[in-house]
């Protein structure tokens, strides 16, 4: 990955909207789908590249991208073994409970946990969270849909 920091952005007619990344010491600590990016974003980026072939169809898995995931332990390992969902595949929220260590699928509690960590994802598309069917996203629902139709989870 190129090590560059800063907010890249491009356009992504599939979406109607923009992809903006934003990386710090060669890491994702960002990516959101804003209808509009700042006039100063870079255009250029690898990501940016690799998203766009996802967007075009391409089973990209992004599990080569480093991302900083910045949060409470029991969430980042949430959202950490999420990523290891593969693309096309989907999960509930149960059985992404029973995939991290220390949860446990039938308590509400750590349901909980899951919905919280899903909520506060810094990197949709990275950490699919659209691959979980009954689980919030960050992205906005247009976005969702279309990348869960990408995928075939429509």
């Amino acid at each position: 990955m190129d090590e560059t920091a800063g907010i890249y952005a491009r356009e992504a007619p599939f979406l109607d909207r923009d992809v903006l990344v934003g990386i710090a010491s060669g890491r994702v600590i960002s990516l959101s789908f804003p209808n509009d990016s700042p006039p100063d974003a870079g255009q250029t980026h690898d990501i940016l590249d690799q998203i766009d072939a996802y967007l075009e169809g391409e089973p990209v898995s992004f599990r080569e991208i480093e991302v900083a995931l910045t949060m409470a332990t029991e969430h980042r390992d949430v959202l950490e073994r999420l990523r290891s969902v593969p693309y096309g595949e989907a999960v509930t929220v149960q059985e992404l409970a029973r995939m991290t260590p220390g949860l446990d699928p039938d308590n509400d509690d750590d349901r909980g946990v899951i919905r919280t960590a899903l909520a506060d994802n810094p990197v949709p598309l990275l950490v699919p969270d659209h691959r979980v069917r009954d689980g919030p996203s960050t992205a906005p629902p247009a976005v969702e849909q279309k990348l869960r139709s990408i995928e075939g989870l429509a």
